[in-house]
């Protein structure tokens, strides 16, 4: 009659632990939003930063404040090693994961022609290999399952200006994410992805402002059909639904945060006029 009992027990212990959730890229943007709504839930969250400590120290604070915990955790996730001591820091602190967000991105802006071997080499390492690598790691962790969620963006869906090496990373992250859905499925363990459009961070003025060229982000902006850039909040509510337990039968997807932006074609409601226009505008 004992074993049932310290099952039970077992269970019980388990229940009431704090989930555990590193999310790269925290340190601000879509990272840290997330990172603190996770927290105010009394989440504990692993801060991944590459440069700027301070930064995430502050998460990690405002993190307590609201009733979570967590720690910040230094990491090129360019660079292999630096993955290994990442996941090696969060089995030390705290021997199991329950999530894993791949939310750190870069890349090179260039038109296809352009590109180099040495942007090609660092969209792969710093997007692809980075979420297969942390995937594998983050998996072994999951004793008692766990949620993976890769976040991307619509050049996966989408070709447009200057994106290619992003966008084509983005699509091969989307990929993986069916395949390790069917492999990773078994030990409860669930990987989906969130791709978002244009989305309201440091990253959208980068794009927009600072790529020699660019087309203006309000001639963008106008044609999409909710009006509005999204914001970080959107896009980390997204994840939060897929990091919790009303998303335990979803698996495998990519749930596109974009405002309508994928699902408009040419001529665009915003480039009409007159009658036709006002029927959508009212102007």
């Amino acid at each position: 009659m004992t074993e049932p009992e310290t099952t039970s027990a077992a269970s019980a212990e388990t229940a009431a632990r704090p989930r555990v959730t590193l999310i790269t890229g925290s340190s601000r943007g879509i990272g840290r939003v997330l990172a603190l709504k996770l927290a105010s839930r009394g989440e504990h969250v692993v801060v991944n930063y590459k440069k700027n400590a301070e930064l995430a120290d502050d998460v990690v604070r405002e993190a307590r404040e609201l009733g979570g915990g967590g720690l910040a955790v230094q990491a090129d996730i360019e660079e292999p090693d630096d993955i290994d001591a990442l996941f090696e820091k969060v089995r030390a602190e705290y021997g199991r994961l329950d999530g894993f967000v791949a939310n750190a991105a870069a890349s090179a802006f260039k038109p296809v022609s352009a590109l180099k071997l040495h942007h090609l080499d660092r969209s792969w390492a710093m997007n692809v290999r980075s979420f297969v690598l942390g995937a594998q790691r983050a998996s072994a962790l999951m004793t008692n399952g766990g949620r993976i969620v890769a976040v991307t963006s619509y050049g996966s869906l989408r070709a447009f200006p200057t994106y290619a090496s992003l966008g084509a990373a983005k699509a091969a992250v989307e990929s993986y994410v069916k395949f390790m859905a069917t492999e990773f499925g078994p030990r409860n363990i669930t990987v989906n992805a969130v791709n978002g459009g244009l989305i309201d961070t440091d990253s959208l003025e980068y794009f927009y402002e600072r790529v020699p060229g660019m087309a203006p982000m309000q001639s963008v902006i106008e044609k999409v059909p909710l009006g509005r850039p999204g914001t970080a909040d959107d896009m980390a509510s997204a994840v939060e639904f897929l990091l919790g337990a009303h998303a335990g039968y979803i698996t495998g997807q990519t749930i596109t945060v974009d405002g309508g932006l994928t699902v408009v074609a040419p001529p665009y409601w915003a480039d009409t006029s007159g009658e036709l226009r006002a029927a959508v505008f009212g102007d």
